[in-house]
């Protein structure tokens, strides 16, 4: 049930590798081209729809920025990877550009009125292996009677049997229905649609309701010397957002349990009553996951706008001079709330109050001006074309944000945040195209950017890349050739800045913050705000990326054969870096300043060809690998080879933990663990670890660099075969090297678990009986696994009606199974996991997992 743009790119691609942020209805997706290139700035690629460079920073109440557009409503996709060819699009494009470009109409054409339906029927795949009431029960009674486990806990035992995952998640239905109508009216061409999405998720209360409608006219004038393109995006948005919270306690919470209890205080559902005041909850006992779902009434009503005009003008007195002129803006408002009413545990408070009543808004702005002038002439002596273009780009982003949290009852403020933010980039360019012979291609772009986020004196950055094509199909000795019908060898270099910090959009000047209201000091009777500096680097500036790209584009037997291979290194200086800065200063503990250097290298391969091709069945067969190597070159003002490097990847389970690390000589957040020794029948040994420095002690130094989340190698397989008016298809990926740390049983996967004298009881992940560890082993590297894996994203088959009414009409039928299977011997539930950090992934803790889908289309035109 595809309802993103970035579910159509997955796998299609060399060097793009696309992981869904789990199956959350309208989740979005993480996108790395190349790998990523920054630490702690964006590395996102830019995406441009119909010629607008979209913000993809998030919509709040939005899973996913994208959704803006109707994968229905989308032609095309381009990817621009090394940094001549995405170098006309800016400092936003140092990660990589995604072009999308929509359906339209064209001129001369018929009436044609397209309807398109989608039914899916969506599946958990599969659940965390805990214990069900009757193991729980005799496992706790067999360790109270060995003495392991206190006798209190058998007394907390209850008498159902309770599969708290089975109540939490459900099949749910979806269905997506989509109108069209293009053609041309007084020989302007045009293109309206309207689409409805209803999507259900399989954790229950979960839902993403989207209302889409585009249009797109193309008048021209002056006999086709002005061009006006006209495009209009509009998306209305609700989203109801679960307690996910619940994923985790359907782990964890007592399976002898009862969901229900009629004499609770606490909305009638169980709950861990304090052993002094059964009345009152345990807060930091797991809350009952029906309730968690129940009683939270999340939601999210987000409008979204993006709407362009480009006026395109060859000049009448001047042959191949032309005028571009791009206006643009993108616009969103949220309005969302949350109700946790008063009896929810959770949400026990007798200070502040019970309950929460959370509502927020938002407004961003996002405008564009560009305008280029173009040159093209044909130098018919030498058989030469010079092709020079001069821009100037405006872009201005700009977001409020507004949240009051009170109780239930609403006479108790705990939070109140009211901001603006804004930020600016300008940008003059140029680059010239020339051709020789038609085989020869040289291009050169300059651009000099700038940017509001940095102070005085570095607020601007040049950036040259230039480019070398040789067209070798071309030349008269191998021209004829009955074999190779293409073959073009490309040279790219170049530059490319990134100012798109993380953490707002006044990194380099100094900034003040007032405290919450849970936060307030006391002088007498009456409280007050505090404030507080804010962490900044006055000499913040642009990071630059220098890339290298050799590539061979091949076409074999009249191109039934094609694909391309590409070499490249992207080197990235002046990182920006979050590092800690001394004590006493009046800053919090880190800074984010230039400093450091990461390279990734890498080669991709991508072949696409017809096994058969004749008049009543055809085969075509697509496949792309990438390989890349992503390394932290330096980290430091001072190489200190002492330094551990930044602690990363926060885990769940104590206080504090980490399980990644950025440090020299090493890939971006590596794991960081302590090495497990293992007993002579390969079983872990509690609590022993490897001395790699043999000073016998266990610390921090004895923490290893082991294996990352990123793979070694990734790719896609495409197939599709049409035979008659049937069709079959399937697109499928793979992973290889990629490694996982598997949060969910470092935290609930030892026996120390089972009972707090706090006064409850949780349940535990069933490998517990592997390692029989005892207490939490964190840092262990047991909980490390090699995640590669095979996953069938869809198979479909389908059958089309042709000149179902007249030659103009045709009906087509088409079923098709989403994530299918996947291949893995990683034991956890998904081995594709993308973390919550900045571009942080591999640590399994409970994500929304991603269903089965078997979906049901019609498409009917005429």
């Amino acid at each position: 049930f595809i309802v993103s743009p970035q579910e159509l790119l997955a796998g299609r691609t060399a060097g793009v590798q696309i992981t869904t942020q789990g199956g959350a209805p309208g989740s979005g997706a993480t996108i790395r081209i190349r790998g990523g290139s920054s630490l702690r700035a964006s590395n996102d690629p830019l995406i441009i729809i119909d010629g607008v460079p979209v913000d993809n920073n998030g919509v709040a109440g939005m899973r996913n920025p994208l959704s803006v557009i109707n994968p229905n409503d989308i032609e095309s996709f381009s990817v621009l990877k090394d940094a001549s060819a995405t170098a006309i699009y800016g400092s936003r494009a140092s990660n990589g550009v995604i072009i999308i470009t929509t359906k339209r109409g064209k001129k001369g054409d018929k009436l044609k009125i397209t309807y398109t339906g989608n039914v899916g029927i969506q599946t958990p795949v599969g659940k965390i292996s805990v214990f069900d009431g009757d193991q729980y029960r005799e496992l706790v009674n067999q360790r109270v009677a060995d003495g392991s486990t206190p006798a209190e806990a058998a007394d907390l035992l209850g008498t159902a049997n309770t599969d708290w995952q089975s109540l939490i998640f459900e099949n749910a239905v979806s269905t997506d229905h989509n109108l069209s109508a293009n053609g041309s009216l007084a020989s302007m061409p045009y293109r309206a649609s309207v689409g409805y999405t209803n999507q259900n998720g399989i954790l229950k209360n979960s839902n993403f309701k989207r209302t889409s409608v585009s249009l797109a006219l193309d008048p021209s004038f002056f006999k086709d010397h002005l061009k006006v393109n006209i495009n209009f995006k509009g998306m209305f948005a609700n989203n109801t957002f679960p307690n996910e919270g619940a994923i985790g306690s359907a782990v964890t919470f007592d399976p002898t349990k009862p969901v229900r209890d009629t004499e609770s205080p606490w909305g009638g559902y169980y709950f861990w009553g304090q052993p002094s005041d059964p009345s009152l909850p345990i807060t930091i006992a797991p809350h009952n996951p029906v309730a968690l779902l129940e009683l939270t009434d999340n939601q999210a009503q987000v409008n979204r706008f993006v709407t362009n005009a480009r006026f395109d003008y060859k000049f009448h007195f001047l042959e191949g001079l032309r005028f571009n002129l791009n206006l643009a803006t993108d616009r969103s408002a949220t309005d969302g709330r949350e109700l946790i009413p008063e009896t929810a545990t959770w949400a026990y408070d007798p200070v502040n109050g019970n309950g929460i009543n959370n509502k927020y808004d938002e407004e961003k702005i996002n405008d564009l001006l560009e305008t280029y002038l173009k040159f093209n002439k044909n130098l018919e002596g030498i058989s030469s074309n010079i092709d020079v273009l001069l821009g100037y780009s405006w872009q201005h982003f700009w977001r409020k944000n507004d949240q009051l949290v009170t109780n239930a009852a609403g006479d108790f403020v705990k939070q109140e945040t009211h901001t603006k933010s804004e930020n600016f980039l300008v940008s003059y360019y140029g680059r010239l195209n020339y051709s020789l012979l038609d085989r020869y291609l040289v291009t050169f772009t300059l651009r000099r950017d700038g940017s509001s986020r940095f102070a005085e004196g570095n607020k601007w950055g040049t950036f040259p890349s230039g480019a070398f094509a040789w067209k070798i199909s071309e030349e008269p000795w191998l021209k004829s050739s009955q074999t190779i019908s293409e073959l073009k060898l490309r040279l790219g270099y170049g530059i490319t800045g990134q100012q798109d910090v993380v953490g707002g959009d006044y990194p380099a000047i100094a900034r003040v913050r007032e405290s919450e209201n849970t936060a307030r000091y006391q002088f007498g009777n009456q409280f007050y705000n505090t404030i507080r500096y804010e962490a900044y680097d006055a000499n913040l500036k642009w990071e630059e990326t220098t890339t290298l790209n050799i590539g061979l584009d091949f076409g074999l037997f009249d191109d039934r054969v094609t694909g391309s291979i590409d070499v490249y290194q992207r080197e990235t200086s002046d990182l920006l870096n979050e590092i800690p800065v001394p004590i006493g200063t009046n800053f919090s503990n880190r800074i984010v300043t230039n400093i450091g250097t990461m390279e990734n290298k890498g080669i991709e391969l991508s072949l696409n060809g017809y096994v058969i091709d004749n008049r009543s069945f055809s085969w075509n067969l697509g496949f792309n690998i990438t390989h890349n190597v992503n390394k932290i070159t330096r980290l430091y003002a001072v190489d200190d080879p002492e330094n551990l490097g930044v602690l990363v990847g926060g885990i769940g389970g104590g206080v504090g933990n980490t399980i990644q690390v950025h440090s020299v000589g090493y890939p971006a957040y590596s794991f960081f663990t302590l090495e497990q020794v293992y007993d002579q029948d390969g079983n872990p040994i509690e609590g022993l670890y490897v001395d790699q420095n043999e000073d016998g002690i266990i610390n921090d130094n004895d923490r290893i660099r082991y294996k990352n989340p990123t793979p070694d190698v990734y790719m896609g397989f495409s197939s599709r075969m049409n035979w008659k008016n049937w069709d079959f298809s399937f697109n499928a990926r793979a992973n290889i090297g990629n490694y996982v740390y598997n949060n969910v049983s470092s935290q609930f996967g030892q026996y120390s678990n089972l009972y707090n004298s706090a006064g409850y009881i949780n349940n535990l992940t069933t490998d517990v009986t592997l390692a029989n560890f005892e207490n939490p082993q964190y840092i262990s590297n047991y909980y490390l696994y090699n995640a590669s894996f095979f996953r069938m994203d869809n198979i479909s088959i389908g059958y089309i009606f042709k000149e179902l009414f007249n030659a103009n009409s045709g009906l087509y039928l088409n079923f098709t199974i989403q994530n299918a299977f996947v291949v893995t011997k990683y034991p956890g539930l998904d081995p594709e996991v993308q973390g919550a950090g900045v571009d942080s992934s591999g640590i399994d803790n409970n994500i929304y997992p991603r269903p089965r889908t078997f979906l049901f289309s019609v498409n009917f035109n005429f």
